[in-house]
């Protein structure tokens, strides 16, 4: 059994990274398994840092080829696995995580995101979403959690392995260069004490019980020889990808009630947002933010309503319009006009934001 290392609220000053070692310790993770890619690397290094105390695993593999699916192999064994990377790390783990999701399997991974395409920069990007939403030959049968700063890291990485065994398709948890690098306070606590329940981790394979008297065989397919039976699998998952979310879907608003321009960012771009709504509303400007937390599945019906509100919308992030598309899609059939505030690559400031609207602003009143 692995040893909690938090028993109480303990207030720290820690990098992302950290945060999140801590967190999956909190979450009684059992096993990491993963393979060195900035901006992640310090995840792994604290995770094995904690390892004498917390009784866990950790191994390294040759790639994230390897990590991706040995992290499967543990909880295919019953173990309460989990793996990280990063770029062009998540790119090559798609085959994995693909995997995960065709066989149920509640894979969890924290994707620290770094500019592409390729090796690119190691530092920063939003270019990751799309990726980890719908990457590989499937459907996006998953569950992303977008992440804001260090008590998002450690909340959503504890919610992502209730989230993944709850329902059993993969969860992640999608941050960045800067969270997973930068320092802040965080609240580290045990789930118990704010009465959350951790799911349990029961074996895949290997389960107690004989089979056909104690409990059902259990068939986990990755291979269909025909394609209605691949089919038939997959509109059964659809029916449950739509009940589930309902119940996981996440969302943020801020002062969007009255907003006249509403800002669409996700992530730590939407830290940039919520300092530029409080500049713009002391300039009397009545601008709001709407932030999808879960960007997988999009709580739709709450964009649309507060889209419908709105006068003009301003979408922003660090990426040529990944979340964007999303949202546009969604929002079919609504007539609200938007602009565009992309930075591939580099990191939106609240002054950013702040020229942007009121350029908005200023062309709205001269029509």
């Amino acid at each position: 059994m692995v040893k909690k290392l938090i028993t109480q609220d303990t207030r720290m000053f820690l990098t992302g990274n950290e945060v999140i070692a801590y967190a999956a310790n909190a979450a009684q993770a059992e096993f990491m398994y993963g393979y060195p890619i900035t901006p992640q690397n310090e995840i792994m290094h604290t995770w094995c840092k904690l390892l004498p105390k917390t009784e866990a695993g950790f191994l390294q593999t040759e790639d994230e080829i390897s990590a991706g699916f040995s992290t499967i192999g543990g909880i295919l064994a019953g173990k309460r696995a989990f793996t990280a990377t990063a770029g062009p790390g998540n790119v090559i783990m798609q085959d994995a995580q693909s995997m995960a999701e065709m066989m149920r399997i509640p894979f969890v991974c924290a994707v620290m995101q770094r500019g592409g395409p390729s090796t690119a920069t190691v530092i920063y990007a939003q270019q990751e979403t799309r990726l980890t939403c719908f990457g590989g030959n499937g459907e996006g049968f998953r569950i992303v959690y977008s992440t804001a700063g260090h008590q998002d890291l450690y909340d959503y990485m504890i919610k992502s392995f209730n989230t993944a065994w709850k329902y059993r398709f993969p969860t992640f948890m999608l941050a960045d260069g800067y969270q997973g690098k930068m320092r802040e306070p965080v609240t580290l606590y045990d789930p118990a004490s704010r009465g959350i329940t951790m799911e349990p981790t029961p074996a895949a394979l290997r389960a107690p019980g004989v089979i056909g008297v104690d409990r059902e065989a259990t068939h986990l397919r990755n291979t269909f020889n025909l394609e209605e039976e691949l089919m038939e699998r997959l509109d059964q998952y659809q029916v449950d990808y739509d009940a589930m979310s309902k119940e996981v879907e996440e969302y943020f608003e801020y002062k969007a009630d009255d907003a006249e321009v509403l800002i669409i960012a996700h992530g730590i771009v939407a830290r940039s947002a919520m300092t530029a709504v409080d500049e713009l509303r002391a300039k009397g400007i009545k601008a709001g933010l709407f932030r999808p937390i879960t960007i997988r599945p999009l709580a739709v019906e709450p964009l649309r309503n507060v889209v419908k509100r709105a006068k003009e919308i301003l979408f922003t992030e660090s990426a040529n319009g990944q979340l964007a598309q999303m949202c546009l899609e969604k929002m079919y059939g609504l007539t609200t006009p938007y602009q565009t505030l992309f930075k591939m690559g580099v990191g939106v400031t609240g002054d950013d934001i702040v020229n942007k609207v009121e350029s908005m602003v200023k062309k709205m009143a001269s029509v």
